[in-house]
């Protein structure tokens, strides 16, 4: 009698050289590629990180996409037209990197559109004015450098790789934000008062952006132990701090903070409490624009229904004429 293989301890042996596998290569600062063996656990964090990431980059186009067309000049609207259009390429970026891993990007817009997928909270802000666009380049963006550049390092090819020519984008960003606000410091007291006010709206939010307390975060000391994240929340944020201080001295701004200061004994920036309570409204989706960016969003892809069809149907008779041609 013949007996069969034991398949389930097989697996089990397979799995662990593959893990084995897989640690080796992580501690080791090598990358893990699309076709390498992954576990799970490891797939679906990249997967819901990924994907919010692109999330945010396409929706993040709408907060600034208002002012295309009330830009104060044809110099301004140019410049801020390229920096939308960026936004869209690192979505498209991100989302490639997703599929890698063995979701579709149809899955994830349906994710988005339906909201059961989160984006970053910042962009559930307004944008009622034009020194709005000058706070978004120097804070918002300025805190996506800061959290990104280290995800250029990401242990997972495809991420770490679009990361690179993200990063490169962002800092035009962060710079042309900061050049608006200089402007605006060097005009008239209106000018210099819209400046600061849309200074103190945006700032506790963009150190926000780097998620929770290290202690109310779950999932980073698994992320930077797999080496998708190389600092915690609360490191980065602090290095955040550190680069807003000195070039609010040199635009003229004040950062609205009354207990901001270096502490030097303990080596680290002290500030007041952050309103962890906001945070959490917002990326529940009750913050100011929530509904109205998904619907926006929903809107668009609804709108641009035709053209997906149209691309599908082009592609079908293109392929149906190859096979005619090589028959």
């Amino acid at each position: 009698m013949t007996t069969a293989p034991d398949l389930t301890a097989l697996t089990a042996d397979d799995t662990a050289a593959a893990q084995a596998a897989f640690d080796a290569l992580i501690d080791a600062e090598q990358r893990i590629e699309p076709r390498d063996w992954m576990p799970e656990g490891y797939r679906k964090t990249l997967i819901r990180q990924i994907s919010q990431h692109a999330h945010s980059e396409i929706i993040g186009m709408q907060p600034e996409g208002t002012w295309i067309t009330r830009a104060p000049s044809l110099k301004r609207k140019a410049i801020l037209l390229a920096k939308v259009q960026d936004e869209a390429g690192h979505g498209l970026y991100l989302y490639s990197a997703a599929q890698t891993l063995g979701i579709t990007r149809d899955d994830m817009t349906t994710q988005l559109i339906a909201g059961t997928a989160k984006y970053s909270s910042i962009f559930n802000y307004p944008t009622p004015t034009w020194a709005d666009m000058g706070a978004i380049g120097w804070l918002v963006d300025g805190a996506a450098i800061c959290n990104q550049v280290p995800l250029c390092r990401a242990s997972h090819g495809p991420y770490g790789r679009a990361m690179v020519r993200i990063c490169k984008e962002e800092s035009f960003h962060q710079r042309q934000g900061f050049e608006i606000l200089l402007t605006l410091m060097q005009g008239t007291d209106a000018q210099r008062a819209m400046a600061q006010e849309s200074v103190d709206r945006w700032y506790w939010p963009s150190l926000m952006m780097f998620g929770p307390p290290d202690e109310s975060s779950p999932n980073s000391a698994q992320s930077m132990a797999w080496k998708i994240k190389r600092f915690s929340n609360d490191e980065l944020r602090q290095r955040f701090i550190g680069m807003l201080v000195p070039q609010a001295e040199i635009l003229g701004v004040t950062l609205p903070d009354p207990e901001l200061r270096w502490d030097d004994e303990a080596q680290r920036w002290h500030t007041s409490e952050i309103d962890w309570t906001e945070f959490h409204e917002v990326l529940a989706g009750r913050g100011p624009m929530n509904a109205a960016r998904l619907q926006h969003r929903r809107a668009a892809h609804e709108d641009g229904a035709w053209v997906r069809e149209a691309a599908v149907a082009y592609a079908r008779r293109q392929a149906e004429k190859n096979e005619k041609a090589v028959a």
